[in-house]
Protein backbone atom coordinates (compact mmCIF):
# COMPACT_ATOMS: atom_id res chain seq x y z
CA UNK A 1 0.00 0.00 0.00
CA UNK A 2 1.23 3.36 -0.87
CA UNK A 3 1.62 5.71 1.96
CA UNK A 4 -0.27 8.28 1.31
CA UNK A 5 -1.90 10.67 3.68
CA UNK A 6 -5.49 10.92 5.04
CA UNK A 7 -5.68 14.58 4.55
CA UNK A 8 -8.53 14.14 2.26
CA UNK A 9 -12.21 14.49 2.55
CA UNK A 10 -14.21 10.49 2.80
CA UNK A 11 -16.15 10.22 -0.59
CA UNK A 12 -18.55 7.85 1.81
CA UNK A 13 -21.39 9.62 2.25
CA UNK A 14 -21.39 9.01 6.09
CA UNK A 15 -18.44 10.15 8.39
CA UNK A 16 -15.13 8.29 8.55
CA UNK A 17 -13.45 7.09 11.27
CA UNK A 18 -9.56 9.04 12.10
CA UNK A 19 -6.96 7.40 14.27
CA UNK A 20 -3.64 9.29 14.92
CA UNK A 21 -0.46 8.35 16.87
CA UNK A 22 1.41 11.23 17.07
CA UNK A 23 5.34 11.62 18.07
CA UNK A 24 8.70 12.39 16.66
CA UNK A 25 9.45 8.69 15.23
CA UNK A 26 13.07 9.12 15.64
CA UNK A 27 13.41 6.46 15.01
CA UNK A 28 10.26 5.02 13.97
CA UNK A 29 10.04 1.19 15.60
CA UNK A 30 7.85 -1.83 16.52
CA UNK A 31 6.25 -0.90 19.41
CA UNK A 32 4.92 2.32 17.58
CA UNK A 33 3.82 -0.09 14.63
CA UNK A 34 2.23 -2.41 16.81
CA UNK A 35 -0.09 0.30 18.93
CA UNK A 36 -0.87 1.72 15.68
CA UNK A 37 -1.84 -2.31 14.07
CA UNK A 38 -3.72 -2.72 17.29
CA UNK A 39 -6.13 0.05 16.57
CA UNK A 40 -6.52 -0.43 12.96
CA UNK A 41 -7.54 -3.65 13.71
CA UNK A 42 -9.82 -3.18 16.59
CA UNK A 43 -11.46 -0.48 13.93
CA UNK A 44 -11.71 -1.92 11.10
CA UNK A 45 -14.87 -4.46 11.75
CA UNK A 46 -16.60 -1.63 13.49
CA UNK A 47 -15.90 0.27 10.25
CA UNK A 48 -16.91 -2.53 8.18
CA UNK A 49 -19.91 -2.95 9.43
CA UNK A 50 -21.06 0.37 10.32
CA UNK A 51 -19.83 1.29 6.17
CA UNK A 52 -17.77 3.90 7.41
CA UNK A 53 -13.84 4.66 5.84
CA UNK A 54 -10.99 3.78 8.02
CA UNK A 55 -7.72 5.73 8.50
CA UNK A 56 -5.20 4.75 11.12
CA UNK A 57 -2.26 7.04 10.18
CA UNK A 58 1.06 7.84 11.90
CA UNK A 59 1.35 12.05 12.73
CA UNK A 60 5.15 12.49 13.19
CA UNK A 61 5.95 15.75 14.79
CA UNK A 62 8.23 18.78 13.96
CA UNK A 63 10.11 18.64 17.22
CA UNK A 64 8.62 17.68 20.06
CA UNK A 65 8.40 21.15 23.06
CA UNK A 66 10.03 18.38 25.37
CA UNK A 67 13.01 17.54 23.18
CA UNK A 68 16.00 19.84 22.21
CA UNK A 69 16.48 18.04 18.98
CA UNK A 70 15.70 15.39 16.51
CA UNK A 71 16.91 13.96 13.48
CA UNK A 72 15.71 15.86 10.26
CA UNK A 73 11.97 15.68 9.10
CA UNK A 74 12.54 14.36 5.85
CA UNK A 75 14.89 11.25 7.57
CA UNK A 76 12.57 10.59 10.10
CA UNK A 77 9.48 10.23 7.18
CA UNK A 78 11.70 8.54 5.08
CA UNK A 79 11.88 6.13 7.48
CA UNK A 80 8.03 5.76 8.23
CA UNK A 81 7.34 5.29 4.54
CA UNK A 82 9.59 2.32 4.60
CA UNK A 83 8.38 0.80 8.10
CA UNK A 84 4.52 0.95 6.60
CA UNK A 85 4.54 0.37 3.02
CA UNK A 86 3.44 -3.14 3.63
CA UNK A 87 0.42 -1.96 6.09
CA UNK A 88 -2.85 -0.38 6.22
CA UNK A 89 -1.47 2.45 8.06
CA UNK A 90 -1.18 6.36 6.52
CA UNK A 91 1.13 8.84 7.28
CA UNK A 92 0.12 12.81 8.05
CA UNK A 93 2.28 15.00 7.21
CA UNK A 94 0.36 18.09 9.53
CA UNK A 95 2.67 18.80 11.74
CA UNK A 96 6.17 17.44 10.14
CA UNK A 97 6.80 21.21 8.30
CA UNK A 98 5.59 23.19 10.85
CA UNK A 99 8.06 25.59 12.82
CA UNK A 100 8.50 23.79 16.08
CA UNK A 101 7.38 24.08 18.42
CA UNK A 102 3.87 22.42 17.71
CA UNK A 103 1.79 21.93 20.25
CA UNK A 104 -1.00 18.92 20.13
CA UNK A 105 -3.78 21.18 21.08
CA UNK A 106 -3.33 22.81 18.17
CA UNK A 107 -3.17 19.55 15.63
CA UNK A 108 -6.38 18.60 17.23
CA UNK A 109 -8.31 21.67 16.25
CA UNK A 110 -7.03 21.75 12.77
CA UNK A 111 -8.17 18.19 12.25
CA UNK A 112 -11.53 18.86 13.80
CA UNK A 113 -11.64 21.99 11.71
CA UNK A 114 -10.61 20.12 8.81
CA UNK A 115 -13.22 16.69 9.41
CA UNK A 116 -15.81 18.77 11.35
CA UNK A 117 -18.28 15.35 10.98
CA UNK A 118 -15.58 12.60 11.68
CA UNK A 119 -15.11 10.39 14.61
CA UNK A 120 -11.50 11.95 15.74
CA UNK A 121 -9.22 9.57 17.85
CA UNK A 122 -5.62 10.56 19.06
CA UNK A 123 -3.64 7.33 20.04
CA UNK A 124 -1.56 7.67 23.37
CA UNK A 125 0.60 5.82 26.24
CA UNK A 126 -0.68 5.83 29.75
CA UNK A 127 3.08 7.84 30.27
CA UNK A 128 1.47 10.56 28.02
CA UNK A 129 -1.83 10.64 29.35
CA UNK A 130 -0.86 10.83 32.91
CA UNK A 131 1.37 13.66 31.88
CA UNK A 132 -1.76 15.75 30.31
CA UNK A 133 -1.75 18.16 32.85
CA UNK A 134 1.61 19.51 31.76
CA UNK A 135 0.79 19.46 27.91
CA UNK A 136 -0.18 22.87 26.54
CA UNK A 137 -3.79 23.19 26.85
CA UNK A 138 -3.63 18.89 27.30
CA UNK A 139 -6.77 19.04 29.24
CA UNK A 140 -8.84 20.37 26.35
CA UNK A 141 -7.96 17.19 24.21
CA UNK A 142 -11.19 16.20 24.58
CA UNK A 143 -12.87 18.98 23.47
CA UNK A 144 -11.97 18.15 19.60
CA UNK A 145 -11.36 14.44 20.11
CA UNK A 146 -11.91 11.02 21.68
CA UNK A 147 -8.01 9.42 23.30
CA UNK A 148 -7.11 5.73 22.83
CA UNK A 149 -4.94 5.20 25.67
CA UNK A 150 -2.90 1.65 25.83
CA UNK A 151 -1.27 0.48 29.29
CA UNK A 152 2.10 1.00 28.35
CA UNK A 153 4.52 -1.45 30.33
CA UNK A 154 7.83 0.37 31.15
CA UNK A 155 10.20 -2.85 30.15
CA UNK A 156 12.36 -2.09 27.01
CA UNK A 157 14.69 -5.15 26.97
CA UNK A 158 11.72 -7.58 26.78
CA UNK A 159 10.00 -8.77 23.29
CA UNK A 160 6.72 -6.45 22.16
CA UNK A 161 4.23 -7.60 23.15
CA UNK A 162 0.63 -6.63 23.06
CA UNK A 163 -1.59 -9.77 24.21
CA UNK A 164 -3.40 -9.49 27.33
CA UNK A 165 -2.11 -10.57 30.53
CA UNK A 166 -4.28 -9.70 33.06
CA UNK A 167 -4.51 -11.14 36.39
CA UNK A 168 -7.14 -13.40 36.82
CA UNK A 169 -7.77 -12.53 39.98
CA UNK A 170 -8.42 -9.06 39.11
CA UNK A 171 -12.07 -8.27 37.76
CA UNK A 172 -12.40 -6.02 34.72
CA UNK A 173 -14.08 -3.57 36.76
CA UNK A 174 -10.87 -3.33 39.15
CA UNK A 175 -8.54 -2.56 36.18
CA UNK A 176 -10.50 -0.43 34.88
CA UNK A 177 -10.39 1.60 37.81
CA UNK A 178 -6.63 1.05 38.46
CA UNK A 179 -6.22 2.60 34.97
CA UNK A 180 -8.74 5.27 35.27
CA UNK A 181 -7.10 6.09 38.57
CA UNK A 182 -3.89 6.91 36.35
CA UNK A 183 -5.47 10.01 34.78
CA UNK A 184 -5.95 13.54 35.78
CA UNK A 185 -8.61 13.78 37.32
CA UNK A 186 -10.76 15.97 35.16
CA UNK A 187 -10.58 13.24 32.69
CA UNK A 188 -11.43 10.24 34.77
CA UNK A 189 -15.17 10.86 34.59
CA UNK A 190 -14.95 10.76 30.38
CA UNK A 191 -13.98 6.69 30.32
CA UNK A 192 -16.01 4.47 28.60
CA UNK A 193 -15.93 0.85 28.61
CA UNK A 194 -15.66 -0.28 25.13
CA UNK A 195 -14.44 1.00 21.43
CA UNK A 196 -17.78 0.97 20.06
CA UNK A 197 -18.65 3.52 22.69
CA UNK A 198 -15.54 5.60 21.48
CA UNK A 199 -17.03 6.60 18.40
CA UNK A 200 -20.52 7.67 19.62
CA UNK A 201 -20.25 11.25 19.53
CA UNK A 202 -21.43 12.17 16.80
CA UNK A 203 -19.83 15.69 15.62
CA UNK A 204 -22.02 18.77 14.86
CA UNK A 205 -21.63 21.12 12.49
CA UNK A 206 -18.97 24.58 13.20
CA UNK A 207 -20.95 27.27 14.25
CA UNK A 208 -17.62 29.39 14.43
CA UNK A 209 -14.07 29.60 13.79
CA UNK A 210 -13.69 29.37 17.66
CA UNK A 211 -15.85 26.75 19.08
CA UNK A 212 -14.68 23.71 17.19
CA UNK A 213 -16.42 20.60 19.89
CA UNK A 214 -18.27 17.54 19.29
CA UNK A 215 -21.95 17.49 20.10
CA UNK A 216 -21.07 15.30 23.28
CA UNK A 217 -17.53 15.38 25.26
CA UNK A 218 -14.88 13.29 23.85
CA UNK A 219 -15.08 9.93 25.22
CA UNK A 220 -11.80 8.14 26.78
CA UNK A 221 -10.91 4.05 25.84
CA UNK A 222 -8.48 3.00 28.26
CA UNK A 223 -7.02 -0.57 26.29
CA UNK A 224 -5.97 -2.94 28.94
CA UNK A 225 -3.57 -4.81 26.91
CA UNK A 226 -0.12 -3.97 28.16
CA UNK A 227 2.01 -2.81 25.35
CA UNK A 228 5.66 -2.71 26.22
CA UNK A 229 7.15 0.88 26.17
CA UNK A 230 10.14 0.75 23.57
CA UNK A 231 12.28 3.78 23.57
CA UNK A 232 12.99 5.89 20.77
CA UNK A 233 15.82 7.07 23.07
CA UNK A 234 17.39 3.76 24.23
CA UNK A 235 17.29 2.43 20.40
CA UNK A 236 19.07 5.60 19.38
CA UNK A 237 21.75 4.68 22.22
CA UNK A 238 21.91 1.40 21.35
CA UNK A 239 22.90 2.59 17.51
CA UNK A 240 25.32 4.54 19.05
CA UNK A 241 27.07 2.45 21.41
CA UNK A 242 27.77 0.12 18.35
CA UNK A 243 29.71 2.94 16.57
CA UNK A 244 33.26 3.32 17.64
CA UNK A 245 34.84 6.73 18.35
CA UNK A 246 36.93 7.31 15.70
CA UNK A 247 40.32 9.32 16.74
CA UNK A 248 39.70 13.24 15.42
CA UNK A 249 42.75 12.82 13.32
CA UNK A 250 41.05 10.27 10.98
CA UNK A 251 39.23 11.72 8.29
CA UNK A 252 35.32 11.69 7.58
CA UNK A 253 35.84 9.57 4.84
CA UNK A 254 37.54 6.34 6.91
CA UNK A 255 36.06 7.13 9.98
CA UNK A 256 32.31 6.72 8.11
CA UNK A 257 33.42 3.80 6.53
CA UNK A 258 34.39 2.24 10.22
CA UNK A 259 31.31 2.92 12.08
CA UNK A 260 29.35 1.03 8.84
CA UNK A 261 31.78 -1.58 9.20
CA UNK A 262 31.11 -1.67 12.49
CA UNK A 263 27.37 -2.31 12.65
CA UNK A 264 25.67 -5.75 12.70
CA UNK A 265 25.52 -7.18 8.80
CA UNK A 266 21.19 -6.54 7.68
CA UNK A 267 21.07 -10.07 7.25
CA UNK A 268 21.58 -10.71 10.62
CA UNK A 269 18.95 -8.18 11.24
CA UNK A 270 16.47 -9.51 9.29
CA UNK A 271 17.57 -13.03 10.28
CA UNK A 272 17.59 -11.98 13.96
CA UNK A 273 20.45 -13.74 14.54
CA UNK A 274 22.82 -11.20 15.83
CA UNK A 275 23.92 -10.56 19.55
CA UNK A 276 21.53 -7.68 21.48
CA UNK A 277 19.52 -8.02 18.12
CA UNK A 278 17.42 -4.66 16.79
CA UNK A 279 15.63 -6.82 15.25
CA UNK A 280 12.61 -6.97 17.32
CA UNK A 281 12.57 -3.31 17.27
CA UNK A 282 13.09 -2.05 13.67
CA UNK A 283 12.32 -3.30 10.48
CA UNK A 284 14.85 -4.32 8.94
CA UNK A 285 14.37 -1.49 5.43
CA UNK A 286 14.75 1.05 8.59
CA UNK A 287 18.12 -0.05 9.84
CA UNK A 288 19.22 -0.18 5.80
CA UNK A 289 18.38 3.39 5.87
CA UNK A 290 20.01 4.26 8.80
CA UNK A 291 22.99 2.46 8.14
CA UNK A 292 22.87 4.40 4.63
CA UNK A 293 22.75 7.78 6.25
CA UNK A 294 24.83 7.01 8.92
CA UNK A 295 21.98 8.53 11.51
CA UNK A 296 22.50 8.20 15.39
CA UNK A 297 25.79 7.77 15.23
CA UNK A 298 29.19 9.68 15.71
CA UNK A 299 29.53 11.05 12.23
CA UNK A 300 26.19 12.94 12.19
CA UNK A 301 27.61 15.41 14.82
CA UNK A 302 30.99 15.83 13.39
Amino acid sequence: MSNTSDSYQSQNTKSAIRAYLGGSFDPVHQGHLQMAMTVYQSLLPIAQQQQRELYVSLLPNARSPFKEDSTDPKHRLAMLKLATQQSPLYINELELWQAPPVYTIDSVQTLRTRYPHDSLIFVMGMDSARSLEHWKNGLQLTDYVSLWVFDRQENFDSDIDIDIKIDKNVSKTELHHSLTSQLPKLLQPLTIDSITELLAANPQSLTNSFCVKNSHQGHIYIDPRPVTAISSTHIRQQLYQQLPQAPQSLNITHSTDMQIASLQPINDIIGNTAPNSLAKWLNPAVYQYIIAHQLYSAAQFR
